[in-house]
């Protein structure tokens, strides 16, 4: 598993840094820090059939991104 760390960026700069990893079945974590990159990258994983399960972590939030029962 892979971790993407978009904490300090803003957007599109995390989805354009996840955008590549969604043709892979890799599952992957992202960690990001805003309320707009928290959404921007889920919905654009979630259109590309990944499911994203946030989990809140000291003043982050890291973005399980799952595909197909990758694990």
């Amino acid at each position: 598993m892979q971790t993407i760390d978009t904490r300090g960026l803003s957007c599109p700069q995390p989805v354009l840094m996840v955008h590549p990893h969604l043709d892979a079945d890799e599952a992957l974590d992202v960690l990001v820090d805003s309320e707009a990159s928290r959404e921007n990258v889920s919905r654009a994983a979630a259109k590309r059939g990944w499911t994203v399960t946030p989990c809140e972590c000291d003043g982050h939030v890291r973005l399980e991104l799952r595909k197909n029962g990758v694990r």
